[in-house]
């Protein structure tokens, strides 16, 4: 699985002509989402790991390079191989300078994805989470936005030193394994920590991991990212390395350290339900489609956040299906402030208003990717936002109406946008709304498609989470 994307970044280069290069890496990206889904149809969600792949690498360290794939894993190698071949498609239409690296990048992220959500050893974790940084960092630097490079050095800096924590924390657990040591997690679960081990652990996994989401206060570098990125560079970021971090809590902290976790969890719930209300009420006040996106997506991550952190099995599995849910719904949303930027050159929504006269299926699209988005009932966004707020008044009734504030005002501001961008009395900017491509349009459907069936029908993917999240939970209690 992990040879596809390489040998995708390698065979893109084959190519000349920037529309050939596009579509060869379209067609290259399906490979890597057919194997999962080969994977899909023999995967036994009650077989605990699975595709098992162990080989020592440094056998006097005691790492290994071990991989598979539990129900978690399997979801988010889905995630990660069904949204690159939309985030590509994405840019089909759009001329990208240097589009040869361009591509080979995008392949070296999803190479590292797949690495971070199927490694079962502490040091490949640790290598592939800091690999991830490598090409998004190019990306961000080589084709973002004026203030690219003091923007993109903050970013760096940020989630830099929050990796160098968790190496600290994944060194320590490797000193206490018997032996000659081992970074292998099946070691370090069974390790027999102190309440005290376990609680200075707990803050450097967390920030580490907090960092990447991000949580409140560890944020500030992703608003000025996602809004000076590419396109698709913020769509990697916000549809699939932010969910880095909430599978990282759900890996690597639930069952290694979950005392850690039982007696400093309230903090970091109560950090991610500020953030939650501090991030809706900077959406509110945005004139920028593409930040009051970036703003939402912190406020709607700080309940998945919190969710994961309460030790409960129903906002558990929500938060698992949410992490899927957002990440096709922050695609559809970029896209959205794609197609507006492409054509206005920027995305202030005071300047635009009527496209609805002039472009009904733009609308028809962005009202479904927007109801996603708000969690409307038989959408995706329903589903997680549901069992998290469930979960979220069984840990506390007052936390789930802090946090379920992300609800209401999801809808003010995200209602508001589309009153100013797509209603109204037609402005002359409107006027010069190109039609839509035909690539613009299948991108919208396919992915309105995905908004409505995972809302009208969830069990599936919840099942296939399920026994995996009970095992963690398991596991989790037993080391308290």
């Amino acid at each position: 699985m992990l040879s596809f994307p390489l040998l995708a970044m390698i065979l893109v280069r084959a190519f000349s002509g920037r529309k050939s290069v596009a579509m060869a890496a379209l067609v290259l990206s399906l490979l890597p989402l057919g194997d999962t889904i080969w994977k899909l149809m023999t995967f036994n969600p009650e077989g605990g790991v699975q595709f098992l792949f162990d080989q020592y690498w440094v056998e006097s360290m005691g790492i290994s390079f071990k991989m598979g794939m539990d129900g978690v894993s399997m979801l988010m190698v889905l995630l990660t191989n069904a949204l690159v071949p939309l985030i590509i498609f994405s840019s089909i239409d759009r001329e990208v300078p240097d589009y040869k690296n361009f591509y080979s990048l995008i392949f070296l992220m999803q190479f590292a994805l797949l690495g971070v959500f199927t490694a079962l050893d502490g040091f490949l974790f640790y290598i592939f989470w800091e690999l991830a940084l490598i090409p998004i960092w190019f990306i961000c630097l080589l084709w973002g936005g004026a203030d690219r490079i003091r923007i993109t050095l903050k970013f760096f800096i940020y989630t830099l030193s929050g990796s160098l924590l968790m190496l600290v924390g994944l060194i320590y657990l490797w000193l206490q394994t018997p032996g000659t040591h081992s970074f292998d997690i099946d070691s370090f679960q069974a390790l027999a920590l102190t309440a005290d081990q376990q609680g200075w652990l707990f803050w450097a996994f967390f920030i580490g991991f907090a960092i990447k989401i991000p949580v409140f206060p560890f944020h500030t570098w992703q608003p000025d990212t996602y809004t000076n990125a590419p396109t698709q560079g913020t769509m990697l970021l916000s549809g699939i390395m932010l969910k880095m971090g909430l599978y990282g809590i759900i890996r690597w902290m639930l069952p290694i350290i979950p005392q850690g976790v039982q007696d400093f969890g309230g903090i970091a719930i109560g950090l991610a339900v500020i953030g939650i209300i501090y991030a809706s009420m900077m959406a509110l006040a945005q004139k920028d489609f593409k930040r009051l996106v970036a703003y939402s997506s912190i406020a709607h991550v700080g309940l998945i956040a919190a969710g994961i952190m309460t030790f409960n099995m129903v906002s558990l599995q929500g938060g698992v299906y949410q992490m899927l849910s957002h990440g096709v719904n922050a695609i559809g949303l970029f896209f959205i402030a794609d197609i507006l930027q492409h054509r206005y050159k920027d995305a202030e929504m005071n300047e635009m208003g009527g496209i609805a006269h002039v472009n009904n299926p733009f609308a028809i699209g962005f009202m479904i990717i927007l109801l996603g988005s708000v969690a409307l009932p038989l959408t995706n966004g329903f589903v997680g936002e549901f069992m998290l707020l469930t979960g979220l008044y069984e840990y506390g009734a007052w936390t789930a109406a802090f946090a379920g504030l992300t609800v209401i005002f999801g809808a003010i501001y995200m209602l508001n946008a589309y009153r100013k961008i797509i209603l109204g009395e037609q402005t002359a900017a409107a006027g010069n709304f190109t039609p839509l491509t035909v690539n613009e349009k299948a991108l919208l459907i396919i992915i309105s498609g995905l908004i409505i069936v995972m809302g009208v029908y969830p069990a599936p993917l919840l099942d296939i989470a399920e026994p995996s999240l009970k095992a963690i939970l398991e596991n989790a209690a037993s080391g308290m």
